[in-house]
């Protein structure tokens, strides 16, 4: 059994929340007065007075708060506890409430040529708070599968200095900006989750970066935080911390962005690895997201990870692709391919509170696997009805067909008994 420090979870890009906004609108005045009828000629009516100018808009007014719940089910023919090679899916046959997420945000506004300020909170409850979770926070709450966490509490700075475009700011907690599939699940394309997901990048960061508007169409990242899936104090595993840069690219009108993120820094626990401060992990994600049609997006990434003290590497790509057959259908596919040449980070956890243990260096089932090239195919459909009752904003049906396989001849799947593991999912994602 290997135990290891969290290589994987993504912040992905474009979330989506509903926002309550308020704002006043004008009333127009309409008025020439009717003529006495006893006034022998008609007078001038006066003109028309000119509409209300719209209030500006107030900082408060551009909060958004919003919910999503979030429940599915992933069965599995061959009938194993776990779905191994998944983390948030894990639970084979069994159905389970993987989030409930409420979010209070303000955006900062893109156009903005000046200073601005914005912020996110958000709190998640649900059997994703197993793994979503920051070290040293919330983590002795529940032993149960549904647990409770704060998802993000950052704020963000736009300071209009250094470029033309400015540089933006965020620090506190928040999701990890490697990756393209996210933890808030109406931006995925899916219900269950990649290889590179899952192991090949984190969930969540505590420090700061910033994003420095180079150009117009190029943005350059550089931050430093904690750790991968850590946080202040006791919560850092091993009290040293990490530093994340690289670049993004807007291109082709928006229809082509790209963006290529690093992190680097000491991930094992010092209570199990002598010295794990002079031990650094790499972890690399990148990709690209291009609209060729209106209808069609396709998305590629790549990832390499490597850890020094085990002398571990992963890598891999995923491809995927989506069309819109209707407004409220769209048809997705994932390909992937995941390389664990030393079977570190393909793990499963069969206890609500082993993974937490073992990224803290606590006693901890994990179960491995051997060195395996694992591939995965997932087709699916998003179904997103219209006309939802208030106070309902949204709803997405998600069912999926996923097949793993290991294609170097090991058996990690269905309880070690069998090269590939075949689920047949869904899930639905309830939006106000």
């Amino acid at each position: 059994m290997t135990f290891r420090k969290r290589a994987g979870g993504a912040v992905g890009l474009g979330t989506a929340c509903i926002g309550l906004l308020l704002g006043g609108a004008a009333r127009a005045q309409n008025a020439p007065a009717q003529q006495p009828a006893q006034q022998p000629a008609a007078q001038p009516a006066p003109a028309a007075a000119e509409a209300a100018p719209t209030p500006a808009a107030t900082w408060q007014s551009s909060i958004k708060l919003s919910a999503q719940i979030e429940g599915g089910v992933s069965f599995n023919p061959a009938g194993p506890s776990t779905n191994f090679g998944q983390l948030l899916t894990d639970h084979a046959n069994q159905a389970q409430l993987n989030q409930v997420l409420l979010t209070a945000e303000r955006d900062i506004d893109t156009k903005n040529t000046g200073w601005d300020v914005g912020f996110k909170f958000q709190a998640l409850y649900g059997s994703d708070g197993r793994y979503t979770q920051y070290l040293g926070e919330f983590n002795r709450v529940s032993t149960n599968r549904y647990q409770f966490e704060i998802l993000e509490a950052n704020a963000t700075i736009h300071i209009p200095l250094l470029t033309e475009g400015g540089t933006d700011l965020k620090f506190g907690q928040f999701t990890s900006p490697l990756g393209t599939e996210t933890i808030e699940p109406s931006a995925n394309p899916f219900y269950s989750h990649s290889y590179i997901f899952n192991f090949g990048v984190p969930f969540v960061q505590t420090g700061g970066y910033a994003t420095i508007h180079a150009t117009p169409f190029l943005d350059v990242y550089l931050g430093g935080d904690t750790g991968v899936n850590t946080t202040f104090g006791g919560g850092d595993n091993n009290s040293a911390g990490a530093v994340m840069f690289g670049f993004g690219l807007n291109l082709l009108d928006g229809n082509l962005t790209v963006l290529a993120l690093s992190h680097i820094g000491p991930e094992n626990p010092s209570l199990t690895v002598p010295n794990a401060n002079h031990f650094k992990r790499y972890l690399n994600d990148a990709y690209a997201i291009y609209k060729p049609t209106d209808k069609l997006t396709l998305t590629t990434e790549l990832n390499y990870i490597r850890d020094d003290f085990a002398h571990a590497d992963g890598y891999g790509a995923a491809q995927y692709a989506s069309y819109a057959l209707t407004d409220q259908l769209r048809l997705n596919g994932r390909a992937e391919v995941w390389r664990d040449n030393k079977g570190f980070y393909v793990t499963a956890f069969p206890g609500n509170r082993d993974f937490i243990n073992a990224e803290a260096g606590l006693p901890a089932t994990v179960i491995s696997a051997p060195q395996t090239t694992y591939g995965e195919l997932t087709v699916g459909v998003t179904y997103k009805p219209a006309g939802l009752p208030a106070p309902i904003s949204g709803l997405l049906i998600r069912p999926e067909l996923r097949y793993d396989h290991s294609l170097n001849g090991t058996k990690p799947f269905n309880s070690g008994k069998d090269p590939g593991s075949f689920t047949i999912a869904s899930d639905f994602v309830l939006t106000f």
